[in-house]
């Protein structure tokens, strides 16, 4: 990933509080959820986890799967699978089957299971720690589990303000988390990433920036969707240029004519939100430098 150092702080006091009272109650946890965006699986994960849920098993997310490119995610799924962990693509706005996320939450539990039964106990109900950073589908997932709707969903970040026991079932609650974001973004792509997918404020970068960060990431991986969604082959010179074409073609426009650039950024930055553009994946497993 780009290594540009940034100056970008995003903290809410609720972050802190939340990672807090994950390291009171992960006792009380069998089995994490650790929910990302399938479009960003590398920027959407929380970086420092681990010092919060130790070593609890942990099964990873990867929603919007319906959003993302399959040929990119399916690296990022072998990537994540290779690093020890269970991984399932979802799309939970739209499918109702949890099956295979249940069935693996069962396979995690297998060996407590078989403990509790060589002595006797029957087996207690299992507790899930639901975790993600904001905005990328951690209320749906408990609806979709629920059946109905348990907790408010918003296309913004920062619904979830406290942790909350939902109950599913006999064999199963959840404790559902506030998004977890890290305090400083020291790495310019996964910020860009982040606001380009609304996992942070739309304030947090100026969003002028975020849009035409998006722009010429269409252009390097997806020009096919640049000229499919707004006409264009290739980004000019002067971004103004493109930016007044896109304006005039989607009637972002003022008075006498002129373009309105606020509109243009708004209109980029829902067709992204609200899933217009499909088919994309920002992060890039050629980028990650490790050490």
């Amino acid at each position: 990933m780009n290594e540009n150092k940034t100056n970008i702080n995003w903290y809410p006091g609720h972050m802190a509080k939340t990672k807090r009272l994950i390291l009171e109650k992960i006792d009380l946890i069998d089995v994490v959820y650790e929910v990302i965006d399938a479009r960003i699986p590398y920027s959407s994960k929380i970086i420092d986890i681990e010092q919060y849920i130790k070593n609890k098993p942990r099964i990873l997310i990867l929603n919007k799967m319906d959003l993302c490119d399959p040929k990119e995610t399916e690296k990022w799924i072998h990537y994540y699978e290779e690093k020890g962990y269970i991984v399932l693509g979802m799309d939970l706005m739209h499918s109702t089957n949890i099956k295979p996320l249940l069935d693996a939450t069962a396979k995690c539990l297998e060996q407590e299971s078989m403990k509790r039964s060589q002595k006797g106990l029957k087996m207690r109900k299992a507790r899930v720690l639901v975790v993600g950073i904001p905005n990328v589908g951690k209320s749906t997932l408990i609806n979709r589990l629920v059946g109905k709707k348990a907790v408010v969903v918003g296309n913004k970040p920062g619904v979830t303000k406290n942790l909350d026991w939902i109950r599913i079932n006999d064999t199963l609650e959840l404790l559902d988390s506030p998004g977890i974001l890290w305090p400083k973004f020291e790495n310019e792509t996964v910020s860009f990433n982040l606001a380009s997918l609304t996992a942070i404020k739309e304030e947090v970068l100026p969003l002028e920036e975020v849009v035409i960060y998006i722009l010429h990431t269409l252009e390097r991986y997806y020009p096919q969707i640049l000229q499919e969604r707004y006409g264009i082959d290739h980004l000019e010179e002067d971004i103004v240029e493109t930016l007044d074409w896109i304006g005039k073609r989607r009637g972002c426009l003022i008075r006498g004519g002129e373009v309105d650039y606020e509109k243009v950024y708004t209109v980029i930055l829902n067709d992204i939100k609200e899933g217009h553009i499909k088919g994309i994946t920002f992060d890039r497993m050629e980028d990650i430098h490790e050490s």
